[in-house]
């Protein structure tokens, strides 16, 4: 029995216009209804997450920032943050703009960029937010706890040569995972979906088999792995879909839904797909 269901976002629980759809809401209603618990967990900062809570009526923990922050869905109460420190962020901004990687970074619910680019411009049209411009070293002098993540964004080719110079350096340091083909992240080396997850678990007392969580991208690799359940969206990383318990539809296709009618709804929903 599915006790627990967590859910990606972009590429899973949000179609391609960054919308749930219908059938998916009413699935994890009436999940929720049947005493499931439903959450969300993404790589994106809480301010861009919380809306979707809203739109779902779940009042609950949500795992943002890939685990670096877990607040409750409708308090913005901060249950749980886990910081890249501010000397070791420095070091690698500095890094990355002198070899002119588009680089932002992430401070509780602001993001910033040292100047504004169609990448960040497109940053925020996705994530419904403003990209602010800073001069980053300065404000991570104000910023003595340090910061949630830091993410580049590029070409493929050019983000894979840097990441690998970066992981030599910093593997021991820093979590390196993306959530898009042009995109990676570096964050505090103990966060991940995973981890996160397993803690909402043991807080309920959900054993690791009552659990269903959702993804198609690298950085749910680790709550896949957790999961009684893993599904592989239909649209997934290939790796992802290796991993997967189950394959569902797309993000296109109610995938979310079509999962939760079938492992947690009954077959009776699930002759719907």
């Amino acid at each position: 029995m599915i006790r627990l269901v967590a859910t990606d976002l972009d590429g899973t629980l949000l179609n391609q216009e960054w919308k749930i759809s219908p059938r998916n809401i009413q699935a994890i209603r009436q999940a929720v209804e049947n005493g499931v618990k439903v959450t969300l967990a993404t790589g994106r900062m809480a301010v861009a997450t919380r809306r979707y809570a809203h739109e779902l009526g779940l009042d609950v923990p949500i795992i943002t920032y890939h685990g670096a922050l877990v607040e409750q869905a409708i308090s913005g109460e901060v249950l749980y943050r886990k910081v890249v420190p501010v000397e070791l962020a420095a070091e690698i901004v500095e890094h990355l703009l002198m070899k002119g990687i588009h680089t932002q970074i992430f401070i509780k619910d602001r993001v910033f960029v040292r100047k504004a680019n169609a990448y960040s411009d497109e940053y925020g049209k996705i994530s419904s937010l403003k990209v602010e411009e800073a001069d980053v070293y300065k404000l991570l002098q104000k910023e003595p706890e340090g910061l949630e993540k830091i993410l580049c964004i590029g070409e493929v080719d050019v983000l894979k040569k840097v990441e690998d110079e970066l992981k030599e350096i910093y593997g021991e340091k820093l979590h390196f995972t993306s959530s898009k083909a042009n995109f990676f992240d570096m964050v505090h080396p103990e966060v991940n979906k995973g981890t996160a997850l397993k803690a909402l678990s043991d807080q309920w007392e959900i054993q690791a088999d009552e659990v269903m969580a959702l993804g198609d991208s690298i950085n749910d690799k680790e709550m896949i792995t957790f999961a009684g359940i893993g599904v592989a969206m239909e649209n997934a990383h290939p790796e992802i879909k290796k991993i997967a318990n189950h394959i569902t539809s797309s993000n296109r296709e109610d995938g979310v839904a079509k999962a939760i009618e079938k492992f947690v709804l009954g077959d009776a929903s699930a002759k719907r797909s």
